[in-house]
């Protein structure tokens, strides 16, 4: 004998989309050239990536033309066409409750961030001139004599967008792929002081033992060396979100996603890996 139908059925619930970060955090102050930064936990179909950007919304104290670009399928970045305003303040409202990845998970909550934009402090980094010149608010405030990478290990060229900066930071040939091998000549393992982070794959500005009076040679890994009291007078003012610009280096632009290399794509490049184009904030 069949059992009754009792009417009821279960509830079939989709499972969530994540973020795994949203940068700048909120409330932070940031430079001109900082996006806004997006992480997915899980990976965003390119069928589902308009709808989400219609539903990460942004708004601004200024009106500002922006547009949000897909790096992955799992990070996308908002950035302004031009540099932000200074004082701007920004809003993301991520309103992604019910919104649908394109592979079967949904939003379940939305998240908020605010943050200011700061005063434009810019570096420009001449490789052959062995120099890095300082603005603030477009007026220059110091030039500093500086080493960038050698003939075999060239800096990226570029402009990268401060990552984060410490106080000392422990740096090794073998985390940057150069090599592990403590009888290779190329081997290094050193914790240096005053390191504003440029790239994901190691770049930093900051003070070298093995360099200690820079303006003469080539001869770093990449890094962008300056003397101590120079380094950490850079470390002192520098903030996330700052633009350092290197010029002159054979290697070519460090890629938009290697770290916050953003500016490094023109604004067509950028709309290109857009789902809805740009924006005004």
């Amino acid at each position: 004998m069949a059992a009754a139908n009792s009417g009821s059925s279960a509830r079939v619930t989709a499972p969530p989309m994540l973020l795994n970060s949203i940068t700048p955090a909120n409330g932070a102050t940031v430079g001109v050239a900082m996006p806004i930064s997006v992480v997915f936990t899980d990976p965003v179909a390119a069928s589902a990536r308009a709808g989400i950007e219609r539903h990460l919304k942004v708004t601004t104290s200024v009106p500002v033309t922006g547009a949000w670009h897909w790096f992955s399928d799992r990070r996308v970045d908002w950035r302004p066409e031009r540099y932000w305003p200074v004082g701007t303040k920004v809003t993301l409202n991520a309103q992604l409750t019910g919104v649908a990845d394109g592979f079967g998970r949904k939003g379940t909550h939305a998240y908020t961030h605010s943050f200011t934009i700061g005063a434009d402090f810019e570096a420009f980094v001449s490789v052959p001139g062995h120099t890095m010149k300082v603005t603030h608010n477009g007026k220059v405030v110091r030039t500093m004599p500086i080493d960038a990478g050698s003939r075999t290990f060239p800096s990226w060229d570029g402009t990268m967008a401060v990552i984060d900066k410490e106080k000392s930071v422990r740096m090794t040939s073998c985390s940057v792929k150069i090599t592990c091998n403590p009888h290779d000549p190329n081997f290094y393992d050193l914790t240096l002081p005053w390191d504003a982070h440029l790239t994901f794959s190691g770049t930093y500005v900051h003070y070298s033992t093995g360099d200690p009076r820079p303006g003469h040679g080539q001869g770093s890994h990449g890094c962008v060396h300056l003397s101590y009291a120079n380094a950490e007078w850079f470390y002192d003012y520098v903030k996330q979100g700052d633009p350092v610009t290197i010029t002159g280096s054979p290697r070519g632009k460090a890629a938009g996603d290697n770290g916050y290399a953003d500016f490094d794509l023109s604004w067509s490049q950028w709309l290109a890996g857009s789902a809805t184009g740009a924006q005004t904030a």
